[in-house]
């Protein structure tokens, strides 16, 4: 039998790209032999990543439509085109079994020339409220995996399957916090709040921090992952009392350590973070980001919100987090029941099963 050739496509941000990588890691571990190619968009984060993971990718030039007014639309229509052809080539030109779709500009046109050519696809829907990209392909999908239950109200109910999202297997390392916290060389006598903005960060959330981080108690320290485009800023308005209780990074490497480390985590309500913090059992503050799709971080976050998982404090209340944050460290039975509970959005399965149902498809 001839090795099975896999088409993974979408990217942009690390939400969609961390678990594309997770799901062609999981299906080498069952297939070895299986050739897997990429598709993403030109200039995105995944034209780096993707390589650094060992697989080859091929860029598109396609960009997503701005809802605001701009000029940039303008060019919209001619980058779709110029993609729909790229992807006709690389659909014939690899000739792959089964097309799988995580979300993102790429993942459009490719799996739309899949489905044209009779190549099955499979869809990742990582969200609570799926965008519409993935609502259009989901008619002409073999199968769609999901992350939260009630998707039937978007997709044909004989094609869901509730897998979960994929999380990166290096989070999944079993560190002691103590560790952890030598690790940060931070005192094991301390609280620690762990601030993530996402893969690029997010200017509210350091803004909310910055205003109010004179407030930090004494006996509270934080890890505050900035983004590369706040870190320089952000670093120089530390005020100098709490400079010495604050570690201050653009970009974490080592998330396991990170994880370890925290007490609370106060994050982005990205469907990968929502995912990986409930792997690991944390108590969460979300801050859902406004300028996403469908407001689908919102849904995201009140989906566990409902099931008292985690507090949710909107973009626009960000200068309550520190007080909302250090509130809630002197609270053990509010911060041991939130992390009881995250517990039961855990799917640490989630890349394995949904290898497993590519690998069928591709087989038929």
């Amino acid at each position: 039998m001839s090795p099975i050739k896999v088409i993974i496509s979408g990217g942009g941000t690390g939400g969609h790209i961390f678990p594309a990588i997770s799901i062609a890691n999981a299906v080498k571990a069952k297939q070895p032999d299986a050739q897997i190619l990429f598709v993403g968009a030109q200039g995105k984060m995944e034209m780096e990543k993707v390589p650094a993971a060992g697989y080859e990718i091929v860029g598109l030039p396609v960009a997503g439509f701005h809802r605001k007014l701009t000029l940039r639309n303008l060019a919209f229509p001619f980058k779709l085109l110029r993609s729909m052809m790229k992807a006709r080539s690389v659909i014939k030109n690899f000739k792959p079994d089964v097309a799988v779709g995580v979300g993102g500009y790429a993942s459009g046109p490719v799996l739309r020339i899949a489905s044209q050519s009779g190549v099955p696809s499979l869809l990742q829907e990582q969200n609570s409220f799926p965008g519409v990209t993935n609502r259009i392909l989901a008619k002409k999908a073999a199968k769609i995996c999901v992350a939260y239950e009630k998707m039937e109200r978007f997709f044909s109910k004989d094609k869901i399957l509730i897998t979960g999202n994929p999380v990166r297997n290096d989070l999944l390392s079993d560190i002691a916090k103590e560790e952890a916290l030598a690790h940060w060389e931070l005192d094991v006598n301390k609280k620690t709040i762990l601030v993530i903005g996402g893969s690029l960060g997010a200017r509210s959330i350091n803004n909310g921090i910055i205003a109010t981080i004179k407030n930090l108690p004494d006996d509270v320290q934080m890890i505050w992952q900035t983004g590369k485009f706040y870190f320089e800023e952000m670093k120089g308005k530390i005020p100098k009392e709490v400079e010495d209780r604050v570690i201050v990074t653009d970009f974490i490497s080592r998330m396991d350590m990170a994880f370890a480390a925290a007490d609370l985590v106060v994050s982005r309500a990205g469907a990968s973070s929502i995912s990986e913090l409930a792997i690991l059992g944390k108590s969460t503050v979300f801050v859902p980001s406004p300028n996403v799709s469908e407001d689908h971080q919102t849904k995201n976050a009140m989906a566990l919100v409902e099931k008292e998982a985690a507090v949710l404090v909107k973009d626009a209340q960000v200068n309550s987090l520190i007080a909302e944050a250090s509130a809630l460290l002197k609270n053990d039975e509010k911060l041991m029941s939130l992390a009881q509970n995250i517990k039961q959005f855990a799917k640490p399965n989630a890349a394995n099963d949904i290898a497993d149902e590519v690998i069928k498809l591709a087989q038929k």
